[in-house]
């Protein structure tokens, strides 16, 4: 993840999305394959419906991908 202070709000379709978790990507917070030769795989995250996410962009969350608010502890 990066090491951004506030989450990524995204007003998502439904479908599957593929959320950085290498912090490497050109496209945060989405997964660019910038992983490719580390051991760390993209957050793949099914929305049943379209909705409003908030992606974590600290890296420190217990609800990976998600936001939990740990940034602003």
């Amino acid at each position: 993840m990066s090491e951004r202070n506030e989450p990524y709000e995204l007003n998502e379709e439904a479908g599957t999305k593929y959320y950085c978790s290498c912090g490497k990507s050109g496209n945060l917070p989405y997964c660019d394959g910038s992983h490719k030769g580390t051991d760390k795989t993209p957050f793949e995250v099914v929305l049943e419906e379209s909705k409003t996410v908030h992606i974590c962009g600290c890296g420190k969350s217990e609800n990976l991908p998600f936001c939990d608010g740990t940034h602003s502890k």
